[in-house]
């Protein structure tokens, strides 16, 4: 096990969590629905949360979020990657509503565990 390469993926995990609650403050589900840039937004961001949970050791996933769906959210990356026309917007919006507070607090939980999360290399320009 790489310690530092999962806790990069709950990091990831994380920010997308958050820029998920940026790009939806004061959204209500139409606005979304309706609005091209911030569906196209979230739905990334989600892709992004289920891609970098593949990372995230099975251990790690029973012991801090046993109660959460994770074969959902490694599924619903493939979903929005090859059945995006038909992707269920208000399945989308349930993951808003319902489904981040106790993902961000399972997320939270790992970081705290496994941490500090290591600081990204720096990228040459």
């Amino acid at each position: 096990m790489n310690v530092e390469r999962e806790l990069l993926r709950a990091r990831d995990i994380k920010q997308a969590i958050l820029n998920i609650r940026k790009v939806l403050s004061g959204i209500s589900y139409e606005q979304m629905r309706n609005d091209i840039l911030i569906r196209a937004g979230f739905e990334r961001f989600v892709e992004i949360i289920s891609e970098a949970s593949r990372k995230v050791p099975p251990e790690w996933r029973e012991m801090y979020g046993h109660d959460i769906a994770w074969h959902k959210i490694l599924a619903i990356g493939n979903i929005l990657r090859h059945v995006y026309r038909d992707v269920d917007h208000m399945i989308l919006w349930e993951i808003y509503t319902d489904h981040l507070d106790p993902l961000e607090a399972a997320i939270d939980a790992m970081i705290a565990a496994h941490g500090p999360i290591p600081r990204p290399p720096l990228r040459s320009p």
